[in-house]
């Protein structure tokens, strides 16, 4: 159980870290990326335990490093598409109400 609690912390503070160096971070909230890093590295926890992977002492370090590996892809991935995506919607408003003068 101490597992979970430690891939998630790691996993957040990842989501955190991409949203902080994000240089769109204004368009999207904190939670975005933390969430969804958060969220897929215990997805892959899951599927890596029940796939036996942690039983074993020589591939017991296979859910930690692939879970955090995945859930910061999730959380860049997350951070590229929602910022890109809602900044280019934030432009098109503010131009419109600019243009409405």
């Amino acid at each position: 159980m101490v597992a979970v609690v430690i891939i998630t912390l790691i996993a957040g503070a990842a989501g955190a870290i991409v949203w902080a160096t994000d240089k769109r971070h204004l368009s999207y909230g904190a939670l975005l990326p933390a969430g969804a890093a958060v969220v897929t590295a215990l997805i892959t926890w899951m599927i890596t335990v029940a796939a036996g992977l942690d039983s074993n002492s020589s591939t017991a370090w296979i859910p930690w490093i692939l879970s955090i590996l995945v859930g910061t892809v999730f959380a860049v991935l997350a951070a590229q598409l929602f910022g890109r995506n809602r900044h280019h919607a934030d432009l098109i408003k503010a131009t419109d109400i600019l243009r409405m003068r």
